[in-house]
């Protein structure tokens, strides 16, 4: 076979912009690693690619900033075939072509092992959102058990998962959605409604403001959700869930609240490190971690896909299957 199907995004625009075609088998060279592909994430990178933020990329172009499988091809001979891997960041679907295909290649460093025998749409679902949520709570929020965490964007996939961790680690949630229907899908101690006066409604049950936020829906919400954070308290921006991300005419005296502190949270495969994502895939086996709904797409309806993320259609992650689940 020298073929394989792939997601193609011939430009900005449309969900019918991303068209399903056989492309070429590609080679690795040294140093990079050929993966088949089984499942990957969705992610709203790839969404504000399709939309033309997106400043780094060229079209055509396969999106896709992560994937899971197993080793194809390692022509350096360090990964065995067969080997289940996640690759993820590092320029995939942007730089050089991404996991929503069949078959992909990356450089080995974007790599992490694992071993599970979970479905692969549960195993794609994990990589990036886990090594956001991770990284947003070990460092962006430096999260300590007992803290209070409001987390804003809570029906997101990231906001899903940073919840559990969260609960996890002792912390007490709350979280946020606009959607009076899904407030029962929040993972959280208390589950608020988002009219635009979040911080009215944290006070009410944390009167000094919460120790930490994670603000995912974006720049618009971000003054409201400092308000509600305690003086010495810690806002971390990790997300765009409303596709804003720039603070214009920003001025720090009259934007932030006296003593907030407000920080922020992005990594690459490099972040995630390889314990943490075995630890956390062996939870999800028996039962004892729990990241959020997952919604799984054939390949083929990957423009289906991308509508139902722009639109909120769906709560949690979206993952795109290459075959069968296991």
């Amino acid at each position: 076979m020298t073929t394989m199907r792939a997601a193609v995004l011939t430009g900005p625009g449309p969900a019918e912009n991303l068209q399903v075609r056989d492309l070429p088998i590609p080679d690795p060279e040294p140093g990079s690693v050929r993966i088949r592909v089984r499942a990957f994430g969705l992610n709203r990178s790839e969404l504000h690619l399709r939309l033309g933020y997106a400043e780094n990329a060229t079209f055509p172009i396969v999106p896709g900033i992560e994937a899971a499988g197993v080793v194809d091809l390692d022509p350096d001979g360090v990964l065995a075939p067969g080997r289940q891997v996640a690759a993820m960041m590092g320029g995939m679907g942007r730089a050089f072509d991404g996991g929503y295909a069949e078959y992909v290649v990356v450089p080995r460093a974007q790599i992490v092992p694992f071993t599970s025998d979970l479905p692969w749409d549960v195993i794609g679902s994990v990589p990036e959102t886990l090594q956001t949520a991770y990284g947003a709570l070990a460092v962006g929020l430096d999260l300590r058990p007992g803290a209070t965490l409001l987390i804003r964007g809570g029906t997101s996939a990231l906001g899903h998962a940073t919840a559990a961790l969260a609960r996890d680690l002792g912390a007490t949630v709350l979280a946020t959605t606009r959607r009076p229907a899904r407030l029962a899908e929040l993972d959280a101690d208390h589950a608020i409604l988002d009219d635009g006066q979040v911080a009215e409604r944290v006070r009410e049950i944390v009167p000094d403001g919460v120790d930490a936020a994670l603000e995912l829906v974006g720049t618009t919400t971000l003054p409201d959700t400092l308000r509600a954070t305690r003086v010495h308290g810690t806002v971390c921006f990790a997300g765009m869930l409303a596709n804003e991300w720039i603070v214009k005419d920003f001025y720090p005296i009259g934007y932030l609240p006296s003593g907030v502190r407000l920080t922020s949270y992005s990594g690459d495969a490099s972040n995630l490190p390889a314990e943490v994502l075995q630890r956390t895939l062996d939870r999800l086996a028996d039962g004892s971690l729990r990241l959020g709904p997952i919604t799984a797409y054939p390949l083929e309806r990957i423009a289906d896909a991308h509508r139902d993320i722009e639109f909120n259609h769906i709560s949690g992650k979206a993952v795109g299957i290459t075959g069968a689940t296991r």
